[in-house]
């Protein structure tokens, strides 16, 4: 059994530094060459940041060979047996700290001998983590060992492994139900449906004719408002696109002056794109050493993890295994992974997404030039594989008017924003303080986006993509837009459990927003399919002499239904203009076709909101046969303010 070797208090650390600079250590190691060491200082001297983790970054040294370098450099014992800690650690003395400390100040308390308390950690010396040591314990001296920051992961996350899952599946449950999707629908809902269905029924009972004929007028206009609500947000969007806002000066571009940056990934059986995605996030222009990735996995997804591994990322990245609990979702994914973030910014992508280049510079910038009260700033989503069928076109023209048009459209008038599942970047502490992602709602960024409106905060949009593998099979597609629009409806109602409240925070044209975007959106959908019946059944009503249609009825039911498809249309052809996407214009006509698939997924997923509202519909990648390009997916911004 290994023991520890004599450790150092930390008052007397500057006087244990060698007189060997920390690259000379690595080079007589034998762990990098000259022109490596070289290369690593020109970064240095260019962006700033600690030499260690820039040769780590860069792929020069392992992890393992970081901290042993460091360690001999400043003349500490090195513990790379994880299993020689977790047997030997004290646990009710490493209990006196939070792991939220653990994680912020890279220590965990190991041992106490006499009046020294051992500590274990990835960032030896740091002054803060020695404050806090000596006002915690009450100690004299404070030894250290140094251990790498994956050891610090895996040794915190065993202390408080199930606190933390329980606060990544009921963290919001706790702080506040009623923003929890958990209960589907409340009992003032259930009472409040009751009531109406009563009223309805015996209006019917009372008057038939009347009834019928009224529902026929409200039908018109819960289809057709909400799609000329969208038709307008995307006309200002298209007009009054924002434009990010750089210092001339290139201030906020300063490399020295960038934040560390966590990156959270959540990918579920995902080997055949993994690679994909490593390769397009080694390409950020970002410093590397200012990177902080969290791969998320599950722990039966063995196949996902080795592939990954298989790849060998640099040492900014960490896997993070996750306990197999229910519910399996995404959110409750990045719940977990949020505890273990270290970046002062935080963003999210999927296993299939290849952001551009300059993104998270942009979010940083936007952060910085924004008023406080700013949460999150999204990105743009698009497909590189847009012109492989029938189906990916008609996505592409659906999520380009979305994110190039309605939702800087959003920004413009100061409305709610849903964010979009991934590429949403976060201030960590406001994330932190809304209680992050609801792991029991199914679209858990638009709900989000919307809490944080309730909250009193700001979401904005940046110009900048990230492209994403559109769904090239139907069952596939069906699944993915089912799982939405259930979650669309989880939002609605949680959101409405108390509209005097929503109105109050969001104001009344902000509710109006959230209202007719996100419940409305489902609305239509749902509501298309009947528009034809109705309409259809107007006329025969009318001609059987059953009940007498007034000629405006069928006129206006005639008119929206033809109108609302020739809106439809006209709301796909304003995406096609963004990105150029010029060739993809003849499908926007066929949008009701693609109106009628949105319809029968929209039904499947009311059916899940009742059956099962908490299963999450897997969205299959890698089935794609386009091979994307790179340099062909760079956007260049068409407006200006």
């Amino acid at each position: 059994m290994p023991t520890l070797p004599t450790v150092k208090a930390v008052d007397k650390l500057e006087a244990a530094i060698g007189s060997k600079k920390l690259g000379e250590v690595f080079l007589e190691l034998g762990y990098l060459t000259e022109t490596e060491l070289s290369r690593a200082l020109e970064y240095q001297e260019n962006k700033g940041g600690r030499l260690g983790w820039i040769l780590a970054a860069l792929g020069y040294i392992t992890r393992l060979e970081l901290y042993e370098g460091l360690a001999r450099h400043l003349r500490l014992p090195f513990e790379a047996d994880t299993s020689f800690i977790r047997k030997k650690i004290d646990r009710k003395l490493a209990a006196m700290l939070t792991h939220e400390e653990m994680v912020k100040y890279q220590i965990v308390p190991f041992l106490l001998d006499g009046d020294t308390l051992i500590v274990l950690t990835s960032d030896p010396g740091g002054r803060h983590s020695v404050e806090l040591l000596h006002r915690r314990f009450g100690v004299n001296r404070i030894s250290q060992v140094v251990i790498t920051d994956l050891d610090v992961m895996k040794v915190s996350e065993e202390l408080y492994r199930d606190s933390i899952l329980d606060m990544s599946i009921n963290g919001l449950l706790y702080r506040n139900p009623e923003e929890s999707a958990y209960k589907v629908i409340t009992r003032p809902q259930v009472i409040f449906v009751a009531v109406l269905i009563c009223g309805l029924a015996i209006w019917f009972y009372l008057s038939a004719e009347t009834f019928i004929i009224s529902v026929l007028y409200l039908s018109q206009l819960f289809f057709t408002i909400p799609i000329l609500f969208k038709l307008a947000l995307v006309i200002w969007g298209k007009i009054r696109h924002p434009k990010l806002i750089i210092s001339e000066a290139g201030g906020l571009y300063n490399e020295y002056e960038m934040p560390v940056y966590t990156i959270l990934i959540a990918a579920y059986k995902e080997k055949e794109v993994i690679g994909t995605l490593i390769k397009s996030i080694k390409k950020l222009d970002y410093p590397e050493d200012k990177l902080d990735i969290i791969l998320l996995l599950e722990e039966n997804d063995t196949e996902t993890l080795q592939a990954a591994k298989a790849e060998k990322p640099p040492a900014s990245w960490r896997f993070l295994v996750l306990p197999d609990r229910m519910p399996k979702t995404k959110p409750k994914a990045l719940n977990y992974g949020l505890q273990f973030a270290r970046g002062e910014y935080l963003t999210i992508y999927d296993a299939e997404d290849m952001p551009e280049p300059d993104q998270l510079k942009k979010a940083v910038a936007a952060f910085k030039n924004s008023p406080d009260n700013y949460i999150c700033f999204q990105a743009a989503l698009n497909y590189f594989n847009k012109n492989e069928n029938f189906l990916t076109k008609m996505f592409t023209l659906e999520y380009s008017s979305w994110f190039d048009c309605l939702l800087p459209g959003l920004f413009r008038a100061g409305f709610p924003i849903p964010l979009g599942g991934t590429s949403n970047h976060f201030d960590v502490q406001k994330l932190k303080q809304i209680g992050a992602w609801d792991p029991f709602n199914v679209t858990e960024d638009a709900d989000l986006g919307i809490r944080a409106s309730v909250r009193g905060y700001k979401v904005g949009v940046i110009d900048s993509t990230t492209y994403e593998e559109a769904n090239s099979q139907l069952n596939n597609w069906i699944r993915q837009r089912s799982r939405w629009v259930k979650g669309y409806l989880q939002t609605f109602l949680v959101h409405s459990r108390h509209p005097l409240k929503a109105i109050k925070a969001m104001g009344f044209s902000g509710w109006v927003s959230y209202t007719l975007l996100i419940g409305g959106t489902p609305a239509t959908f749902l509501l298309s399919p009947i528009m034809w019946i109705l309409c259809i059944c107007s006329y025969f009503l009318n001609i059987s002499g059953y009940i007498n249609v007034p000629a405006a009825l069928l006129y206006l039911e005639t008119f929206n239904l033809f109108a609302g498809n020739i809106l439809v249309i006209f709301i796909a052809m304003m995406g096609v203009f963004p990105r150029k996407n010029y060739n993809l214009l003849p499908y926007a006509v066929l949008s009701p076709i693609y109106w009628m698939l949105q319809s029968v997924a929209a039904y499947k997923g009311l059916w899940q909101l009742v059956t099962k509202p908490f299963y999450w519909e897997k969205t299959t990648h890698g089935i794609t046969k386009k091979k994307p390009n790179s340099q062909a997916l760079i956007h260049v911004t068409q407006y200006d303010v």
